[in-house]
């Protein structure tokens, strides 16, 4: 089977609908990755460690996109991303590198839990009201903690936590996704030199081609797709067809994380 084909695909999918939807693909990468890495016969103990590490070097390079956009049209709070970056480092490559040392059904059922979380998020398109003043230093530093430990145990660029987190302390939501979106990088950087690192120091053979727990052939083929499709989803966001277009990631989403659970039981 041509696997790059399937790698292909699965980019353009995903970043069209991240352009159309700004959600970060990693909740639908993930476990096409997990789907395809088993037909291939990798390690059957480290395939959910290759899809959540390829995953992550993937948002590398569609934070960059996404930070930029954001950028030129001045949704970006620096000022957050400065003093959040120091937690989100920490919490990323701890996150990573515990993400090491769990079995790969552990890590499964973490993202089981969290792809029913995000679809249930985005059926109710639930946004918090804003309740809090945003915190000083040490509460960024905190909060960056936590959303970069769980972002890096189920590969996404941080969105879906960052977003409530700062609408809550009453940010304009246009900075809040934009300033997520700049986050996302240093998640994104964090979580694949955590799990590169952790890949090359565990003791089993990795398949050929990969650096650690990164898979380059599915890294390459999955981002030049999914930067030539994300900015045709973005020409689309405002069309009167993105409700229908969310309805069926939703139910996809829904989908994946059924398939996933009864994997595991």
């Amino acid at each position: 089977m041509e696997w790059w084909l399937i790698y292909l695909l699965t980019g353009a999918f995903v970043g069209f609908f991240a352009g159309l939807l700004g959600i970060g693909g990693g909740l639908i990468m993930v476990p096409v990755l997990i789907t395809v890495f088993t037909a291939q016969n990798f390690p059957v103990d480290r395939i959910m460690h290759m899809a959540l590490g390829t995953t992550m070097a993937t948002i590398i390079f569609t934070s960059i996109t996404s930070l930029h956009t954001h950028h030129q049209h001045g949704a970006v709070n620096w000022q957050i991303v400065r003093n959040i970056t120091p937690g989100i480092i920490l919490g990323t490559f701890g996150g990573a590198t515990l993400a090491g040392s769990m079995t790969g059904q552990l890590l499964s059922s973490i993202f089981v839990i969290f792809i029913f979380y995000a679809a249930t998020q985005m059926l109710l398109q639930f946004r918090p009201s804003p309740m809090f003043q945003l915190p000083g230093r040490i509460g960024l530093l905190l909060a960056g903690g936590v959303i970069g430990a769980v972002s890096s145990l189920v590969a996404i660029g941080g969105g879906l936590l960052s977003v409530p987190f700062l609408t809550l302390c009453k940010t304009k939501l246009q900075h809040a996704i934009g300033t997520a979106a700049a986050i996302g990088f240093p998640i994104a950087l964090a979580g694949t030199i955590g799990y590169v690192v952790n890949g090359l120091i565990q003791s089993d053979p990795l398949p050929a081609n990969s650096l650690g727990y990164v898979h380059l052939p599915a890294l390459i083929w999955l981002v030049s797709a999914s930067m030539l499709t994300a900015p045709l989803g973005a020409r689309l966001t405002h069309s009167t067809q993105t409700a229908i277009l969310r309805t069926i990631f939703v139910v996809l989403l829904y989908s994946l994380g059924i398939r996933m659970l009864i994997n595991l039981i």
